[in-house]
């Protein structure tokens, strides 16, 4: 019987013991003994390794052991943690990835909605500077004046939706936005009544409505916040379109028409302001009651 000794397949220990007592007619004992060694190191498993063929031990037991990665590794770790390598298994974070971040968590003050809302406060005192030049019956200048009134009220309807879109919402914003919406509204209505086009008492309808929600807003947001309605926002689109039609010198059907357009306001106006009082009282029953209860809860 020829070929390989039967104690090759005990691994080493085999080998040895081959090596010491030839095979008659086959291979030399030592020469089989060396071979089957080779082949019992080749294919156990190396360190690091989950099994495989033969040589998967050996780079594998090159990457356990703190070696250098083939090529490619790294590169894999890194997509997956969503860095860089460095070399050591490990991840580095995007160049620049700290300080976009908290640019993104920061909203600048300088940013687009900010800069509307303080372009509609430097109109307020441009507005009245051409609303008044020459008297304040200059058809032309009466033009230039409307065409101011009606950036600054354009701007009212976009800085607060960019902000809320892009999260631009800053404390400067929240306090200069409403600031700006009341500053052109009563420096247009106070300029015409002035000027003896619109009734005075039209003026302090609207503007005591105007800081009387405005403080009733502040004075019970202790027990939540007055959502803005649907008849607030169309009194406002119904004052920007009154008042910007009496700030044009407009004669005959068109000065008939301003009159209709401006009780329209002071309807929805009045309104509106009753609508918002309501809202307040029930805002602040509830809140007082939940407070009671919450109260009456810790006490038991």
């Amino acid at each position: 019987m020829t070929g390989v000794p039967a104690s090759a397949a005990g691994g080493p220990s085999g080998a040895r013991r081959a090596a010491a007592n030839p095979a008659p007619g086959g291979v030399p004992g030592a020469a089989a003994g060396r071979t089957a060694a080779r082949e019992a190191r080749g294919a156990a498993p190396g360190p690091g390794s989950s099994g495989g063929g033969p040589g998967t031990g050996g780079l594998s037991g090159r990457r356990g052991s703190g070696g250098e990665n083939p090529p490619g590794d790294g590169v894999s770790r890194a997509a997956a943690s969503g860095g860089v390598s460095d070399g050591e298994g490990g991840a580095k974070p995007p160049r620049g990835g700290k300080i976009a971040a908290a640019a993104v968590n920061q909203a600048s003050v300088w940013n687009i909605a900010n800069l509307l809302t303080m372009l509609r406060l430097l109109l307020v005192p441009a507005f009245v500077a051409l609303m008044l030049a020459d008297g304040g019956y200059d058809p032309a200048w009466r033009s230039l004046a409307w065409a101011a009134f009606a950036i600054a009220m354009i701007t009212d309807l976009f800085d607060g939706h960019l902000a809320r879109t892009y999260n631009l919402v800053t404390d400067f914003g929240k306090i200069a936005d409403p600031i700006a919406d009341k500053a052109i509204m009563g420096a247009a209505l106070i300029c015409l009544s002035a000027l003896g086009d619109l009734p005075w008492w039209v003026t302090g309808v609207i503007l005591g409505r105007e800081l009387g929600i405005t403080l009733l807003r502040f004075l019970v947001i202790r027990y939540g916040v007055i959502p803005a309605s649907r008849g607030g926002k169309l009194k406002t689109l119904i004052q920007g379109v009154a008042v910007g039609m009496y700030v044009l010198a407009l004669t005959g059907w068109l000065a008939t028409l301003r009159w209709w357009v401006m009780a329209a306001a002071v309807v929805l106006t009045v309104a509106t302001g009753l609508d918002y009082v309501k809202q307040a009282i029930v805002l602040r029953r509830r809140g007082i009651a939940e407070r009671k209860a919450a109260l009456e809860e810790t006490e038991a």
